[in-house]
């Protein structure tokens, strides 16, 4: 072994009496890529990353956003670990009597040690700021999802107390002439309507004999004849199954843009890992070859 994969310089017993983690140096590039995932952050803010809606006519569309903020995250993460992994091996002090394997190997568990406080100060600390910053759409993806989930499960008949079951309902029951409606008749029939609906959607089948009911019912308060009747109900039915595959369909794509953001977010952390290790080695050896460099002046 030549005196090279040495750091000399120093009694090499001393190694025993030291810690081999350098806490100054590991917190400071943890600040640093804290603060720097921050300012990144801040900065895809401005250039419109968490532009969502949860409207299909405005805001960038769910796809959209998951592919912009996916790549953002990445360039943060990755940005904010290699300047924070460098600062962590550039600033600790030289280890004497170290051998130079074990030196990059300190390098590296310093600068992965940085990059875990950094991303727990983020998650515990700052949890509420960067979802601000960069979750408003994840969580509006979410709630337009949650939403979604709860109107496909429940279908027409969970919403059967809502204003667009009413709607449906008043579509079904709507007279053929103002002269031809009851206030009192219609409200029964409204309600019974609802029943029938909501049962249906329960089991997934409208009985043979409420649909015949349905029909009668729907030409008795109308004022229709019974195949325009038939008619209207094979329509509005038409449009409640329309309803449950566009929610079914709205759910599956925001879980879809849910997992691939979380997946992308992940999977940039754990590349964040290894740049804050690589840059940490890098940075400990620069700054043992500057110093040898100065000594050998």
């Amino acid at each position: 072994m030549s005196l090279t994969d040495l750091n000399v310089g120093a009694d090499p017993t001393t190694e025993s009496s030291s810690s081999a983690v350098s806490w100054g140096p590991i917190i400071a590039g943890s600040v640093a890529a804290t603060a720097i995932t921050l300012l990144l952050t801040l900065f895809g803010s401005g250039f419109g990353l968490t532009m969502v809606s949860p409207f299909a006519s405005e805001g960038a569309s769910a796809a959209t956003f998951a592919v912009s903020t996916a790549v953002g995250l990445i360039i943060v993460q990755w940005v904010s670990a290699a300047f924070g992994g460098y600062l962590t091996g550039r600033l600790r002090t030289k280890w004497s009597g170290v051998h130079t394997n074990e030196v990059y190997f300190r390098d590296t568990a310093h600068g992965f040690i940085s990059w875990a406080i950094a991303t727990l100060f983020l998650v515990v600390v700052l949890g509420s700021a960067i979802s601000s910053t960069i979750g408003a759409g994840i969580q509006a993806a979410s709630s337009v999802a949650s939403g979604a989930a709860s109107a496909a499960s429940s279908a027409a008949g969970a919403a059967a107390n809502s204003d667009s079951a009413n709607y449906f309902v008043d579509s079904l029951l709507r007279p053929g002439s103002p002269a031809a409606a009851n206030a009192e008749q219609a409200g029964q029939a409204a309600s019974e309507v609802s029943r029938i609906l909501q049962n249906a959607a329960t089991t997934g089948e409208m009985p043979a004999d409420d649909r015949a009911y349905l029909d009668q019912l729907v030409a008795s308060r109308t004022g229709l004849s019974e195949a325009d009747a038939k008619a209207r109900v094979d329509g509005v039915l038409a449009r409640i199954e329309e309803a449950k595959k566009s929610a079914i369909e709205t759910a599956e794509a925001a879980r879809k843009v849910g997992a691939t953001t979380v997946f992308m977010t992940a999977l940039s952390l754990l590349i964040g890992a290894f740049i804050s290790s690589v840059a940490a080695a890098i940075g400990g050896r620069q700054r043992d070859e500057d110093e040898n460099g100065h000594l050998n002046k």
